[in-house]
């Protein structure tokens, strides 16, 4: 069974974290820290244990937004360790996801916490704790996203994606001849495909410049055409969108 470490400077959010971790039965115990530094503590209590004594650490469920040292500090601290727990985000903010995933980070639950959300956190986290060392895989295929379907893992082209649509912790990609739910934040597509032509139009919007057929402005209130579906733009977005599209071949 999994051992847990919380870290967050809310209390209330801190309490509600811990009774779902303390409610799934894959963990066996689940402590809370209210900041960095305490939590620091803790984990070298733990390392000072060993790996299989009474206080080791399994995996920290960290919270990013905290005075002084924030999470992402933490985390990078804890990969300077010879054998690290897990780290899995759990916070308000969205954009902080692919620096989260660049240190290697098993998961990304944003706020308010779900409790079926959570589960699939502490899933991940025991299959990972289980199976021990990972063997180096190659790269992802940059052309192809694999999504799932019926249990069957099918690729995806970029090029056939029109668009991408937030929805809480996934993002939806919408093709010609369907759409797929995928567990990876809008921010960490954006990062990723922005130099394939995918450019953010609102916060829950990601568009392939190519797909885009009209522009259209009324009343002030600016949308574009993908397809025979019309999504608005954010007042944000509007002028570096109609930018690229004038340069677009």
């Amino acid at each position: 069974m999994l051992r847990a470490l919380a870290v967050d400077d809310e209390r209330p959010s801190l309490e509600e974290l811990l009774y779902l971790l303390n409610a799934d039965p894959r963990v066996g115990s689940a402590e809370g820290a209210g900041d960095a530094t305490e939590a620091l503590r803790r984990i070298n209590r733990a390392l000072e244990s060993g790996p299989h004594g009474p206080e080791s650490i399994d995996v920290v469920f960290l919270d990013i937004n905290m005075p002084g040292l924030d999470g992402l500090d933490l985390a990078r601290l804890l990969t300077g360790l010879a054998k690290p727990p897990l780290v899995v985000f759990v916070t308000a903010h969205e954009d902080f996801a692919v620096q989260a995933f660049d240190l290697k980070a098993v998961d990304y639950v944003l706020k308010p916490v779900r409790k079926e959300r959570l589960a699939e956190a502490v899933r991940r986290a025991a299959e990972l704790r289980d199976a021990g060392p990972r063997i180096p895989v190659s790269e992802p295929d940059p052309d192809h996203i694999p999504v799932e379907l019926g249990g069957v893992t099918r690729f995806v082209s970029v090029e056939d994606i029109t668009h991408v649509e937030a929805q809480g912790d996934y993002a939806r990609l919408h093709t010609d001849k369907g759409s797929h739910l995928v567990r990876i934040p809008l921010s960490t597509l954006e990062e990723r495909w922005r130099s394939r032509g995918f450019v953010r139009i609102h916060r829950r919007h990601l568009v392939a410049l190519r797909h885009i057929g009209e522009l259209r402005l009324d009343a002030g209130t600016v949308s574009v055409m993908v397809g025979a579906e019309e999504l608005q733009v954010s007042r944000r977005h509007t002028r570096e969108l109609r930018d690229l599209l004038m340069r677009r071949p």
